[in-house]
């Protein structure tokens, strides 16, 4: 599967467009109120990220168990310093509403945990190259 991410922005206006496997999607994301740039910084949408993925994740691997989920709530926390510095101290929890019992749902969430694709690229570490 690849992925890809597009930002085209000037003053006042920014497009936004996500891709996987060939097919793209327009996301709304507000300028900044000095009209240049995104209202939204990369530390929000990096852990917006890792909400996204464990959620969806939920779902996907409750489904193969034959859980029914009613609601899912993902918080994800992070600290960024100064510009420059990476972020530290990325910790996430979740609830989730079930008709599963109590031990269904504590080993999905930790299932969930171990294959969830966004984390796992994380915890791993990955090279990222500016290329010309």
């Amino acid at each position: 599967m690849k992925i890809s991410a597009n930002i085209r922005s000037e003053f006042n206006y920014q497009e936004t467009i996500v891709e996987t496997d060939g097919v793209s999607k327009k996301m709304q994301m507000l300028v900044k109120p000095n009209g240049y740039g995104s209202a939204i910084n990369g530390g929000e949408l990096l852990l917006l990220a890792l909400a996204t993925c464990f959620c969806n994740d939920l779902y996907r691997e409750a489904a193969k168990r034959e859980i029914t989920i009613s609601s899912v709530d993902v918080e994800c926390i992070g600290h960024f310093g100064e510009p420059g510095e990476a972020g530290s101290n990325f910790e996430y929890k979740t609830s989730i509403i079930s008709d599963a019992s109590d031990e269904e749902v504590a080993a999905l969430i930790k299932h969930t945990d171990e294959v969830a694709e966004v984390h796992n690229t994380l915890r791993k570490g990955l090279s990222i190259n500016l290329v010309s």
